[in-house]
C-alpha cells in the first residue's frame, strides 16, 4: 500500500501514508494561518522538507509549496473580497509590483543564498513584534495616513520589496504584507488581511513562473496539499472576518514569534 501512495505522490522511497497525512494536515493549517494573517509557509515549507528528506532537492519543495499556496490564497483572497471589499485600486497596483519583486526576488535566490538575507530580515521582524506589542491600537481602525498618488505609491513599494523577499526568502510573507498596510498605511488588520491576500497571490505566481519552467513543482503532491489549502484559506477567511481585529492581532503575534524563533535558529 506504501509503495502505491509514494509511485502517485512522487513522496521518497520508504514514505508511507503517515507522511502523506502530515503533509496534508500541514497544508490544512497552512492554509487557516496565510488566511488569517499570513505566515502558512512556516508550516506548510518545513513539512514538506521533512516529508520530502535529505534524497530529494529543496526546490522540489519551495515549488511544491508555492503550488499549493496559491490556491488556498486566492480562496481566501476571493472570501476575503465577497466579506471585506477591499479597496482593488490599492490591492491590484500592490499585487502587480509584489509580481515583480517576487521574479526579482527568485533571480536573486538563484546567486545569493538565502541565508545572507536572514539576519537583516530577523531584526526587521524583531522591530515589527515590538511595534506591535507597544502600541495595542494599531490596526484595530482604518484610519489612512496618505491619499492620492502617495497612498498608491507606498502600496506599490510594499508589494515590490515584499515580493523581493518572497522569491529570495518566503516564510512570512503574508505577516510581513499585513504590517506594512497597517503600519504604513494605517489599515485595520481585517482589511490589511484581505489586501494582503491578492498580493499574496501575485508573489507565489511569480515565483512559480520561474519553477514551474524549471520541472521544480511535484504535482501530484502539489495538488492533493493544495485542496487542504483551499480548504484551510476558506475557513480561516471566515473566521477573521468573524474574529476582527482583535483575533487577527493575536494570531500576528503569535506568527510573527514564530518566525522570529525559526529565523534565530536558522542565523545563530
Amino acid at each position: 500500500m506504501s509503495g502505491d501512495w509514494v509511485g502517485w505522490f512522487d513522496l521518497p522511497a520508504g514514505a508511507g501514508p503517515g507522511t502523506l497525512a502530515l503533509l496534508l494536515v500541514a497544508a490544512l493549517a497552512a492554509g487557516w494561518v496565510d488566511a488569517v494573517v499570513g505566515g502558512g509557509g512556516l508550516i506548510q515549507l518545513p513539512a514538506l522538507l521533512l516529508g520530502l528528506g535529505p534524497t530529494t532537492a529543496p526546490v522540489h519543495a519551495l515549488a511544491t509549496n508555492k503550488i499549493a499556496g496559491i490556491f488556498g490564497t486566492t480562496t481566501s483572497a476571493v472570501t476575503f473580497g465577497r466579506r471585506v471589499h477591499p479597496d482593488l485600486r490599492t490591492a491590484l497596483p500592490m499585487a502587480g509590483f509584489a509580481l515583480v519583486g517576487a521574479l526579482v526576488g527568485a533571480a536573486v535566490a538563484l546567486v545569493l543564498p538565502a541565508g545572507a538575507l536572514k539576519p537583516v530580515v530577523l531584526v526587521a521582524l524583531v522591530g515589527v513584534l515590538a511595534y506591535v506589542l507597544l502600541r495595542p491600537d494599531v490596526g484595530s481602525v482604518t484610519a489612512l495616513r496618505h491619499t492620492g498618488s502617495r497612498h498608491h505609491g507606498t502600496a506599490a513599494g510594499l508589494g515590490l520589496v515584499v515580493g523581493v523577499y518572497d522569491g529570495a526568502v518566503g516564510p512570512g510573507t503574508g505577516s510581513f504584507l499585513v504590517f506594512g498596510l497597517v503600519s504604513l498605511l494605517g489599515y485595520a488588520f481585517v482589511e490589511a488581511s484581505a489586501k494582503a491576500k491578492i498580493a499574496n497571490v501575485a508573489t507565489n505566481l511569480g515565483a512559480l513562473l520561474v519553477f514551474v519552467p524549471q520541472g521544480a513543482v511535484l504535482w501530484r503532491l502539489g495538488l492533493a496539499m493544495a485542496a487542504l489549502n483551499v480548504v484551510g484559506g476558506y475557513v480561516g477567511a471566515r473566521t477573521a472576518v468573524r474574529g476582527g481585529h482583535r483575533f487577527v492581532r493575536i494570531v500576528f503575534v503569535v506568527v510573527a514569534l514564530a518566525l522570529v524563533v525559526r529565523l534565530a535558529l536558522d542565523v545563530f
